[in-house]
């Protein structure tokens, strides 16, 4: 009986990330208990430890070495694992972002495909549908709002949000998920098509999802499963994982992957 295949999943991580590699592996670990295929983790930092404006675009600048390097291992697709580094850039910026560092590893004769957690969040609130959402950040209020005009440029209302302003990286990674279907059941949710518990790859939220979810009684997403589902939907592969909610439950496994243009205004 043949081996069924392994993929290599690289993370470009900002230094003081602790998330996004026990996250996304654990969703995709979770799926290897229901689909043949299997997974190795790879990654490269780019140096960060508070979250300011400063700091973000420093360390952005930092991703192209990232990619070269994860593209030296040759890696099968690429994840680009902070959400508001790519959105303090400016509207839109995830599709320069994931084209410029597509092409660094095709430069390095290894191409691969790129996912930003920003482009994943846009484009798993568009898979569900969702136009209207509300959500939880850990960022301080001017980076939240950032954040809320990003999506609203691209199609995506955010009727409520809260800002929890915690500035030290590593004590957004400290914050404990059990706090947030509470604090996601405050918010004035009962328009919105669906609930972004955690807009950050940095605060842990994988375990509250789909108890979020039983509390709301509707979709409840984050940063981290919209990239897992990004990036198996960029290798080709179903997107489906269990306990990570609604949109890899399966309903969206074949949903095609959009490099589109922003649909907003």
């Amino acid at each position: 009986m043949p081996h069924p295949p392994t993929y290599r999943i690289g993370q470009i991580v900002p230094s003081s990330n602790v998330t996004m590699e026990t996250e996304v592996p654990a969703i995709l670990r979770a799926r290897q208990r229901v689909a043949p295929e299997r997974f190795t983790f790879h990654s490269s930092r780019m140096r960060m430890t508070h979250v300011t404006p400063e700091q973000l675009r420093a360390m952005d600048a930092d991703s192209d070495r990232c990619a070269v390097e994860l593209s030296d291992a040759h890696v099968d697709v690429l994840g680009y694992a902070c959400l508001v580094a790519i959105m303090s850039m400016g509207l839109g910026y995830h599709r320069e972002a994931e084209q410029r560092l597509h092409a660094r590893t095709v430069e390095n004769a290894a191409p691969a495909p790129v996912v930003t957690s920003a482009g994943a969040l846009v484009q798993g609130l568009h898979t569900m549908g969702a136009r209207k959402v509300a959500l939880l950040a850990p960022y301080m209020r001017p980076l939240t709002r950032t954040v809320v005009d990003y999506l609203t440029h691209e199609g995506i209302e955010v009727l409520d949000y809260r800002a929890l302003e915690i500035p030290n990286n590593l004590d957004v990674a400290a914050h404990d998920p059990a706090r947030l279907p509470e604090l996601a059941r405050a918010l004035d949710h009962g328009d919105a098509d669906a609930v972004v518990l955690s807009a950050c790859v940095q605060m842990p939220s994988l375990g509250a999802i789909e108890e979020a979810e039983q509390i709301l009684g509707k979709p409840v997403v984050s940063a981290a499963v919209c990239t897992a589902h990004q990036l198996l939907r960029a290798l080709d592969l179903p997107a489906v994982a269990p306990g990570a909610g609604h949109l890899l439950s399966g309903a969206y496994a074949e949903a095609p992957l959009v490099r589109g243009a922003a649909s907003g205004g």
